[in-house]
């Protein structure tokens, strides 16, 4: 769907979520996941993604999903070697100094999931398209009816990093670990992201869990347990700590980490379980101030 049409959409729940966001939430919810919301017991992790949302407004949330700001974080947690090389920030795309790039090198729009230009050495395009793409990207705003009030509040701004490069032939994995109250409890290895996106989900002993899906397709193919998959799960545990729950992404090459991004709410609460057991499984690692839960409208 084109973001035109979804825009037109899903623009009486923007307009109702400005009156009640629990409400609109609530009918989003049941539209997208099939069953009914419950925010004073919520008990899937979907459900309580709804709950974290509404009611956690932590001051580092909007902080740490800003691609630049999260750097500084990363930093102050002792996690600084996990931190790819920063080649250029700043607002104005008409600035980034392309005659003093490498070869290969990759531009984010800071507040955004797919606002990346991946130049791997082979990618043809010009200046004038980067500095576009980046002028658009900049303007884009985060829909309000999906609840990310988070999203933007820091000013978005464009970074430029060094290409990752894949020890193979294939596209670089991501390696995305799931935390809970500060505890890693899972993992999952996302594969194919620009061609044919597939997603397998092990659990910290590198076990995969059987019949796990959401949304995406499971590849089935035999990964190899990371040499460095304690560091991998320390740090995003360190990373994680000041959060109710947060998936902290990575990338390995050979035995290095490289530190990606933090996640939330990962897909805004509305990913499509395969089952509404594994839903149920995930959210009984979650545990939620209790003190803080509001009473079911």
């Amino acid at each position: 769907m084109n973001n035109l049409k979804k825009n037109i959409l899903l623009a009486p729940f923007n307009l109702l979520y400005k009156i009640s966001p629990e409400l609109e939430l609530k009918l989003l919810f049941r539209i997208k996941q099939g069953y009914r919301l419950n925010l004073s017991a919520p008990r899937t992790y979907n459900e309580k993604l709804q709950w974290i949302k509404l009611y956690d407004h932590n001051p580092l949330i909007p902080k740490c999903c800003d691609k630049y700001m999260v750097r500084q974080y990363v930093e102050d947690q002792g996690c600084k070697e996990i931190l790819n090389h920063l080649l250029w920030h700043g607002f104005e795309p008409a600035n980034i100094p392309f005659d003093e790039l490498p070869e290969k090198y990759v531009i984010k729009v800071t507040h955004g999931s797919t606002f990346n230009i991946i130049q791997d050495g082979t990618l043809q395009i010009s200046r004038k398209e980067v500095i576009d793409k980046c002028r658009r990207w900049l303007k884009a705003k985060y829909l309000p009816c999906y609840g990310e009030w988070f999203y933007g509040i820091e000013k978005p701004r464009i970074i430029i990093e060094n290409f990752i490069e894949s020890q193979d032939d294939e596209q670089l994995r991501d390696y995305k670990v799931f935390c809970f109250n500060g505890r890693a409890r899972m993992i999952r290895v996302d594969t194919e992201r620009f061609t044919n996106h597939k997603m397998d989900f092990f659990d910290t002993n590198w076990n995969r869990i059987q019949g796990a899906r959401v949304g995406y397709p499971v590849s089935g193919r035999v990964f190899p347990k990371p040499a460095v998959l304690n560091e991998l799960l320390s740090y995003a545990e360190v990373l994680s700590k000041p959060f109710y729950h947060a998936r902290v992404d990575f990338y390995i090459v050979g035995e290095r980490i490289y530190f990606g991004e933090l996640t939330f709410t990962n897909g805004a609460g509305f990913g499509r379980f395969s089952t509404y057991d594994f839903d149920l499984m995930i959210g009984d690692w979650l545990r939620l101030d209790k003190q803080q839960e509001t009473t079911d409208l």
